[in-house]
This record gives C-alpha cells, sequence and structure tokens, in this order.
C-alpha cells in the first residue's frame, strides 16, 4: 500500500466497486479497502433491470449471463386480500436484452465486482477498516486505516469515496444523516430451501406479499441452488416491541399471509433469522471539497421496490465521471464531485413517492391502474428503475390527488364509523 493515491474508495460492496473500477480505468492511482473478508455477507439480492448499463459498462454483463444467478423477469404483487396482481413481464414492456434481470447471491455479486476493480486497475484490500478521516480545515486529505494484521497508517488523497452502505462513515462523522421518520422499517429474514417456484419465465419473479392486516409485507427472493430469501417488513415498534425473538415474530407475521404459507409447504429453513433496523435515511450534503457520498452511504429509500443495489451502481458510475473530470481539470471541489446530485435525487423522488404510495393502505393500485390505465406503462418504467429522464414522474400528475381522495375518503368513513359505534353505547 502506497502512501498516497489519487482516489480512496470505502467500503466493497456495488458502490465502491463500481467507482473504483471506473476511477483506475480512467488511469488514475485508486485504492479500494474493505472492513470485512471477501466475499462478505450481505443482504440485498433483487436487481432491477436498468443495472445493465451499468454492468454493460464496467464489462462485467458477460460475467453476469455466465453466472448461476437466477434471471429475474418480472415481479409480482399479492394484497392483503390474497389477491394476485398480473405479473409485470419487463420484456413486454421492452423485448430487450436489458429487460431481463438477475436475483444474486451478494457474497458472490460483491466480490465479482471488487475483484472487478482490481482487474481494471485498483489496488484492493479486505479487512482493513477506516478508522479516522484526515482533513485539512473542511477539505478531506486521508484516512487513517487499520489493517488485518493491527498496523495502523494515514493514507492521503486527493479524493476520498465514501461507500460504507448504512455504516455511512462520512456521514455519520459530519452530522448529515437524517432518518426519514415515516419509514421507520424492520426487516427480519432467512433463507428457505425448497419453496415454491413458478414454472417458466416467472419462476424468478421477484413477489411481494401484504399480510392480512397490512401492518407488515413479505418480499420473496428466489436464489440459485433453490434456495429463496424471504423477509418481513413492518413499522420498527411493531415488529420489534414486545414481540419475543425475531424467528417468533416472523412466523406470526407468516401466519398472516395464508399465500406465504402455501408457497412455503413443504420448505426447510437453512439459515438463521437476521434483523436489520432503520431502514430509511437520506443525508443533507452529499459531497465536500474532497470527499463524496455513493450507495447506502448516501441515503436509503426502501426495500420494497429493489432500488438499492441499482442506487449503489449507478450512484458509484455517476461519481467516478465526476472524480475523473475532476482530477483531469485539477478541481477536486464539492461542487465539482457532488454536481451530479441533482438530477440523480431527482430521478430517486419517483422512486421514493412509489414507496409511500404502497405504504398507504388506504389506496388501491389495482383501482388506480384501472381508472388510470394509461399510466402502467410509466409504472413499469418506474418498477425497472427507467426513471432519470423528463416525464419518469408524470404518474404522479393523477396518483397524487388519487392518495390524497383515498386518504380522506378512509379518514371519513373511520370517523363515521366511530360515532356510530359511540352513538350504540349505552347512556348512563
Amino acid at each position: 500500500m502506497k502512501d498516497h493515491y489519487d482516489c480512496i474508495v470505502v467500503g466493497g460492496g456495488p458502490a465502491g466497486g463500481s467507482s473504483a473500477a471506473l476511477v483506475a480505468e480512467a488511469g488514475f492511482s485508486t485504492l479500494l479497502v474493505e472492513r470485512e473478508k471477501v466475499p462478505r455477507f450481505h443482504v440485498g439480492e433483487s436487481l432491477m433491470p436498468e443495472t445493465y448499463w451499468t454492468f454493460e459498462r464496467l464489462g462485467v454483463l458477460e460475467k453476469m449471463e455466465r453466472s448461476d444467478f437466477v434471471r429475474k423477469g418480472s415481479v409480482q404483487f399479492i394484497s392483503s386480500t390474497g389477491a394476485e396482481s398480473q405479473p409485470f413481464f419487463f420484456k413486454e414492456h421492452d423485448p430487450r436484452p436489458c429487460s431481463q434481470t438477475w436475483q444474486v447471491t451478494r457474497s458472490e455479486f460483491d466480490k465479482m465486482l471488487f475483484d472487478n476493480a482490481a482487474e481494471k486497475g485498483a489496488e484492493c484490500h479486505d479487512e482493513t477498516r477506516v478508522i479516522d478521516v484526515i482533513q485539512e480545515g473542511e477539505r478531506v486529505v486521508g484516512v487513517t486505516l487499520k489493517q488485518a494484521g493491527g498496523d495502523v497508517r494515514e493514507v492521503g488523497c486527493q479524493v476520498l469515496v465514501d461507500a460504507t452502505g448504512q455504516q455511512a462513515f462520512l456521514a455519520n462523522r459530519f452530522g448529515l444523516r437524517e432518518d426519514n421518520p415515516a419509514l421507520h422499517k424492520v426487516a427480519i429474514w432467512g433463507y428457505y430451501r425448497g419453496a415454491h417456484r413458478e414454472p417458466g419465465e416467472h419462476g424468478g419473479a421477484t413477489i411481494i406479499l401484504h399480510t392480512r392486516d397490512k401492518q407488515s409485507w413479505f418480499w420473496y427472493i428466489p436464489l440459485a441452488d433453490d434456495v429463496t430469501s424471504i423477509g418481513v417488513v413492518g413499522d420498527r415498534d411493531y415488529l420489534l416491541k414486545g414481540r419475543g425473538a425475531p424467528a417468533a415474530v416472523f412466523h406470526e407475521e407468516l401466519d398472516k399471509c395464508p399465500a406465504l404459507v402455501e408457497r412455503l409447504a413443504g420448505a426447510e429453513l437453512v439459515s438463521e433469522f437476521r434483523t436489520a433496523k432503520e431502514f430509511s435515511y437520506t443525508t443533507r450534503q452529499h459531497g465536500g471539497d474532497g470527499w463524496v457520498l455513493v450507495g447506502d452511504a448516501w441515503g436509503f429509500i426502501d426495500p420494497v421496490y429493489s432500488s438499492g443495489v441499482y442506487f449503489a451502481l449507478r450512484s458509484g458510475e455517476l461519481a467516478a465521471d465526476a472524480i475523473v473530470a475532476g482530477l483531469r481539470k485539477g478541481d477536486t471541489s464539492g461542487a465539482q464531485l457532488a454536481g451530479w446530485y441533482d438530477e440523480f435525487s431527482a430521478g430517486t423522488t419517483w422512486m421514493r413517492k412509489l414507496v409511500d404510495a404502497y405504504y398507504n393502505n388506504d389506496f388501491s393500485f389495482g383501482r388506480f391502474l384501472r381508472d388510470y390505465p394509461q399510466h402502467g406503462s410509466n409504472l413499469t418504467d418506474i418498477l425497472i428503475g427507467r426513471i432519470f429522464h423528463d416525464g419518469a414522474g408524470r404518474i404522479f400528475d393523477d396518483m397524487d390527488p388519487e392518495l390524497v381522495k383515498a386518504t380522506a375518503a378512509a379518514s371519513a368513513k373511520r370517523r363515521m364509523m366511530a360515532e356510530t359505534a359511540n352513538s350504540k353505547e349505552p347512556q348512563p
């Protein structure tokens, strides 16, 4: 390891791997460090089709196509009543190869991107932890690293990329993280072998299933070797407060989801249950002199539409372009390194709004699409990840008013029911 690099990338996930590969490929000295031993476990297995273009640019598309990762060609939603939507087949919206994506085992997928960065010229070290950031005034000029053997050393850089995921090293250090109080969600998940899969091309679909009382929902993600990732998501207090061990909570929620119980008939749990807290947050500043945030270090919306890895890859790619341009012209200011954020954030807004609509229990996507069938294509665009263009959010011209109407109507109905119940109570 040298004493100085043009760029240091902290975090060996999709955001860090893509940033490091592209900066190194441009000819700049790049150090990529990951605190854990690679490969390492990570949740977040389902990809969006628009990841295709970043894979193509990174030069890993052929590796993805040769892999044993399950092909994902559709998504499906199952309501609290058990009603199943028609599958959203991506190829019916766009018949090109980019409409098929993958369900990945993250340990293998992340290692592929880590190794790809090394192949592009980045110096890559795992089991290397960042324990401090070095600043000259407001400018970041390096980091203090602790390596696997316990050695501690300072390494300088012109640009530091924080790709530390939900650890959000710089965002927490600089006090930039802001949790979304409306989305204090928790996930409990495990892995099953032998769960039901549909025959044919729908067998690799991500399925989202609501529970009967709409207090939680399940993801259902088919992986290689007949293993399926299954997790339940709900409000933090609802899932964790006074509910007992995660396994018990998972099974209590499973009992409220007959469609999932049916799919798990004869399946075997092959892992422990894991828990992840505080899913959704943003950062109020995304870059500064000598530093930039990418991936989950920038923020995380919610797992319901599988946008996390896509945003990590895309932000890593955009940040790399800004870094390369800045290094070439000698400008590593915050304005240069984070100049791509406005356009990126505008696109992610549509995903955030779709998440908010999903969590509005008074709103029905099925009813909305029956009333506004012209928005079906736009909705599929968002589910694909095709959100970084003019007109990507036109569905909300009609959805936003419908959300307001649905909430108002439901509130009025609840008030009327409460008044009727009160009127029937015996008077003293």
